[in-house]
């Protein structure tokens, strides 16, 4: 039954402290490919949940946690189950902080983790399928699946008085599960779908795929892609040729490095993606901001929780093994316990060592659901004078 809920690192050692054991933990992102200007920020959020832990002195006794990164490269499983496993078997990591994008996170954990008993946290991977997929208790996400992403984009739509779109969407697991999420949900609101059509990524000329795109009709072009790929081209393409000039998108559009290439050409342009507010939020800022992280970027909220919850899982097990980790990730993260934010890892690893329970709210408000999902909210951002701006929470 499905069970749910860096060759380069910040620094980790703790001073005045010297450790007989080391746990590695793999970050597996993809640091080459289509998101490959999002994972810095990811994996710096990562290892700075890992380093606030080391740091405390209230972890396991003569353990220090090691990050080893990984290129999951996004689009290519096999070269993405390759890197993990590297990491299992030269580098001998007991837990996964990845990987990111849905296809590739499927591959390492049928290939890698579920054989030799390694679980892994995405803060990424999205796609509804990985709700229902053979894990063995092993495998875990800090992001909310597209099945709720889906609804939500429709649901903007329909605010927007948007009644019928064309959709384009990268062809792998993430681009098909949300195109499919999506489709059913818009149209059971009662929109039109003209056309919905996959696009490749690393492609130079998508002018064809728009083509047909323009010709099916629609107010708007739902953009289910990834940022410094193809979905990026298909906006371009769009606004060379004048075929659609606004663009509902998708969490994997959301990036500084769009922006950057596109600025105010797409305003008036929206999209959804993982977010979150409150407390939580706010203090990963401060704790992020200090380390030089940059808080603000896609996913980095979600992969400081997913770190965290590997430690948190170790101590509560009282063992830096793979075992600990997947027995306890449910335990640390949901209640009953004292709420724990970011900046307060030091503080719940005392209550544990104690006794105690915790109930890890982290930078998300953090809840495992099951089966395969997480809980979590929706940013809803419009791009206005080339920057993002957030219109609500969903």
């Amino acid at each position: 039954m499905k069970k749910w809920l860096l060759a380069s690192a910040l620094p980790l050692a703790t001073a005045g402290a010297a450790y007989a054991d080391d746990a590695k933990i793999g970050v597996i992102l993809g640091f080459t490919g289509p998101i490959e200007s999002l994972t810095p920020s990811m994996a710096g959020s990562a290892e700075l949940a890992l380093a606030e832990v080391n740091e405390s002195g209230n972890f396991l006794e003569n353990v220090t946690l090691v990050p080893v990164r990984a290129d999951s490269t996004c689009i290519d499983s096999a070269a993405a189950t390759a890197a993990a496993e590297r990491l299992v078997t030269t580098d001998g990591i007991v837990a996964i902080m990845g990987a990111d994008c849905s296809g590739v996170t499927g591959a390492v954990l049928s290939n890698v983790a579920v054989p030799n008993g390694v679980p892994m946290i995405s803060p990424s991977a999205t796609s509804p399928a990985l709700s229902s997929v053979e894990d063995n208790g092993l495998f875990f996400r800090t992001a909310p699946s597209d099945a709720r992403q889906g609804e939500v984009l429709a649901g903007i739509l329909g605010e927007r008085g948007i009644s019928s779109v064309a959709v384009t969407y990268t062809n792998n697991d993430y681009g098909k599960g949300f195109a499919d999420a999506f489709e059913a949900a818009f149209t059971a609101a009662g929109g039109e779908i003209t056309l919905a059509a996959p696009h490749e990524d690393g492609k130079a000329d998508y002018s064809a795929e728009v083509g047909a795109l323009a010709s099916a009709g629609g107010d708007a072009l739902v953009v289910l892609g990834y940022s410094d790929q193809g979905g990026k081209g298909m906006i371009q393409a769009s606004l060379d040729t004048g075929a659609f000039d606004l663009f509902a998108m998708g969490d994997g559009m959301y990036s500084d490095a769009l922006l950057a290439d596109l600025g105010s050409d797409i305003d008036g342009s929206f999209g959804s993606v993982p977010w979150a507010e409150g407390e939580g939020a706010d203090k990963f800022a401060e704790v992020a901001e200090a380390a030089g992280v940059n808080a603000e970027s896609t996913y980095t909220r979600e992969s400081y929780d997913a770190a965290a919850l590997i430690a948190l899982a170790m101590a509560k097990g009282g063992e830096s093994s793979s075992a600990a980790v997947a027995a306890n990730i449910l335990d640390v993260a949901n209640a009953p316990g004292e709420p724990i934010l970011p900046g307060e890892l030091g503080k719940a690893l005392e209550i544990l060592k104690n006794g105690g329970d915790i109930d890890y709210v982290g930078a998300t408000n953090v809840e495992l659901i099951g089966p395969g999902e997480a809980a979590g909210t929706y940013r809803y951002y419009e791009i206005k004078d080339g920057a993002f701006e957030t219109v609500s929470f969903k």
